[in-house]
């Protein structure tokens, strides 16, 4: 198809990339994580994935049955792993269950010890203080990682990379009033911001994206805006000035897909510093409301309870698992758009 041809130096690109065989792997194994991640609901679950019920299918996970429906005693939501409603169900029909059964907020009170209560066949990786099954915890945790850092990654480009085209591009007082205030805001004490903002606002997802956002988008302005000043004295530049092109067009039309070079290089190293600082914020109880399916709570409880060590190790291995992958794919990404091992 017409719209999926390369050019030549995107071939190039896409070859020395997978000439990186430890990003190229890298790359598909957190392809096949986060994907398995995303379909978190149908991997650790409280409900299960399909109910047969006198002949008609039904799917818990989309929508909400009362107890009264399976012909239990109760209008509430029915709870899936109550032995009688099971029994309720398997009477008239049967049940499929997702592999893990427990959702990340899910308490099991039937454990053999208390909690946190070390790994069984049924708690795989143990559970938390709470009685919360960690594996669950984890996949969802892993996915709203990466979620939240793709989506900080995200926004903080495409902020950066517009002031660093401004500053670039224009020059002059523009550059000179922009880059004091860059070098201000920069200068402020993030952490202790971020401490204020916390107790000035109820935490969440948004709430802690828009906050991480106000520091992290000054990453790629000294690199967008070299390139554009680079580029702005090019013959191709003003010659389209001197045909009557306007700024706005020169700007991201020609010069843009040139700094996006270095900007692509760059953007899986901010994607895990994205995830750090939310793990991190985490830690500290700064981060995400309680309860929430959170890597860096879970570290916390795991030096909480230091006699618990399945707590801390499990974190450890994803979050380091994580962040190796993701550096290895910034690193062939980054060897694919570098001239000098360009393969002509």
């Amino acid at each position: 198809m017409a719209f999926l041809t390369l050019t030549p130096i995107t071939k190039r690109r896409v070859q020395q990339f997978k000439a990186n065989r430890r990003g190229f792997w890298s790359l598909w194994i957190f392809l096949f994580l986060f994907v398995l991640c995303m379909s978190a609901e149908f991997v650790a679950n409280d409900k299960p994935i399909v109910v047969s019920f006198e002949g008609t299918l039904h799917f818990p996970i989309f929508q909400n049955y009362p107890e009264t429906y399976w012909g239990g005693d109760f209008e509430t939501e029915t709870e899936y792993r109550d032995p009688y409603a099971q029994e309720l169900i398997e009477e008239k029909g049967w049940m499929i269950w997702p592999p893990i059964r427990f959702s990340y907020d899910t308490i099991n009170y039937d454990l053999p010890t208390p909690a946190p209560s070390a790994p069984t066949w049924e708690n795989v990786l143990g559970t938390d203080d709470q009685g919360r099954d960690v594996a669950a915890r984890v996949i969802y945790g892993f996915r709203l990682s990466v979620l939240f850092g793709l989506a900080l990654t995200v926004m903080s480009s495409i902020i950066g990379v517009f002031m660093g085209a401004i500053q670039g591009f224009y020059g002059g007082k523009i550059d000179l009033v922009l880059q004091r205030i860059i070098e201000v805001w920069s200068s402020l004490p993030s952490l202790y911001i971020l401490i204020i903002f916390a107790a000035l606002f109820v935490p969440g997802f948004w709430t802690l994206l828009f906050i991480l956002l106000l520091f992290s988008w000054m990453a790629l302005v000294d690199v967008v805006r070299a390139e554009f000043l680079r580029a702005r004295s090019l013959d191709y530049v003003r010659a389209a000035s001197a045909l009557g092109i306007s700024n706005s067009v020169i700007m991201f039309r020609h010069v843009l897909p040139n700094a996006m070079v270095a900007t692509m290089t760059f953007m899986p190293f901010i994607l895990t510093g994205s995830i750090t600082a939310l793990t991190s914020l985490d830690f500290l109880g700064l981060g995400l409301p309680p309860g929430s399916a959170s890597l860096g709570e879970l570290l916390a409880q795991g030096k909480n309870n230091v006699d618990a060590p399945w707590l801390g190790f499990t974190a450890f291995i994803v979050l380091g698992v994580m962040l190796t992958l993701l550096t290895f794919i910034g690193e062939a990404v980054r060897d694919a758009f570098d001239p000098r091992k360009m393969k002509l």
